[in-house]
């Protein structure tokens, strides 16, 4: 017979398995998706703007820079999309779920619940800043924590660890596939 406790926990899992919006599939990863292409459009449009614009002029940077968004923004969507499969949240969740408590940063007594924002804005932040060293992406990731925070309390010297933790866990899983 299941608890109360399990019973909440399955709901949880159902509702953290990131469904597409579209055809409900779990495992989809939108935010991953537009990063990827946002960031690959800025760059290869700059990129393919410049190159065109040395040769054809003022009128040939722009038209290099909207070709290169697009052909860059398809690309880097690409690889958002692949970086970002990687990450499975409900694993993420089912994770830090069961391990938080064993973290030396956590305040005694403390629910999942008021950490999970916390580990939540570390994988998502891994994904986003890809190309960057937790230390380099650190400045931007406590001047953000407020908007990404939701109903957890915590200040972000008090995320901060959690946040670091998760980012390294992806870090960690990245490698190990790569060793393969």
């Amino acid at each position: 017979m299941k608890t109360e406790q399990q019973t909440e926990e399955i709901k949880k899992s159902k509702h953290d398995a990131n469904r597409d919006p579209l055809s409900g599939k779990a495992g989809s990863h939108p935010v991953g998706t537009g990063v990827g292409a946002v960031t690959g459009g800025v760059i290869g449009g700059v990129g393919a703007g410049a190159a065109i614009g040395t040769v054809a002029g003022p009128i040939g940077t722009l038209a290099g820079a909207a070709a290169g968004a697009v052909v860059g923004g398809v690309a880097g969507g690409l690889a958002g999309k692949a970086i970002a499969e990687d990450i499975d949240p409900t694993v993420e969740h089912g994770f830090w779920r069961s391990a938080y408590t064993a973290r030396p940063y956590i305040k005694k007594g403390a629910s999942y619940e008021e950490y999970a924002p916390a580990y939540q804005y570390g994988w998502e932040s891994r994904v986003h800043y890809h190309d960057r060293t937790y230390e380099e992406s650190e400045p931007m990731l406590a001047r953000d924590w407020a908007k990404h925070q939701g109903k957890s309390s915590l200040t972000w010297e008090h995320a901060k660890p959690a946040v670091r933790d998760s980012w390294q866990r992806i870090d960690q899983k990245k490698s190990a596939t790569q060793k393969k």
